[in-house]
């Protein structure tokens, strides 16, 4: 009995660390006051121009933004699913945009133009920033390996850290159910 009851403890104990580790806090808390920063468009409409600044260009709209330490084949499916959510509510003006964060972006590039053409991501431009760190004030978590936030009126309703083994049809799930928040 006592063995059956040390091996219960130590499953509890994994997977609490499993549920931990699910949940990593990164990027804005909610309520927050969205700031600007510039991105280089690679597969959306500015994707031949100099940086621009989305979070500037899509205003007070409802914005889902997801920042990506690299673009893994789970990153691409939750970018895809995104995608969808906001092709189906562009009549309430949705948009939204992919950060790719790293230290070389000329390099990092190309990945996201085959994740685009392979998952046929096209409501959501895939985008490039310079550096591993996110934003001046965004607060992404260096354990983070994707942070999705999710805002209106400037303000964030929505915000999730994640490692890339986290992501799967469940928490995909999940995020597309929390687009909700920016839809009220």
């Amino acid at each position: 009995m006592k063995k059956f009851f040390a091996a219960f403890v130590a499953v509890l104990a994994i997977s609490a660390g499993f549920v931990v580790a699910a949940e990593i806090q990164s990027g804005l808390e909610k309520g927050k006051g969205v700031p600007a920063f510039d991105v280089k468009d690679v597969t959306g409409p500015h994707k031949d121009g100099e940086e621009l600044c989305y979070r500037c260009r899509y205003g007070n709209q409802p914005v889902i933004s997801i920042f990506a330490k690299e673009m893994t084949e789970e990153v691409a499916q939750l970018s895809k699913e995104l995608d969808n959510v906001v092709a189906k509510n562009r009549d309430q003006k949705m948009a939204g945009f992919v950060v790719l964060m790293s230290e070389d972006p000329a390099k990092a590039a190309p990945a996201l133009t085959a994740a685009a053409q392979k998952y046929k991501i096209s409501q959501m431009p895939l985008t490039t920033f310079k550096g591993t760190k996110g934003p001046d004030g965004y607060k992404i978590n260096a354990k983070a390996d994707v942070t999705v936030m999710m805002w209106v009126d400037g303000k964030v309703k929505v915000s999730h850290g994640m490692n890339k083994a986290d992501i799967n049809k469940e928490s995909i799930a999940k995020l597309v159910g929390e687009t909700k928040a920016i839809l009220e």
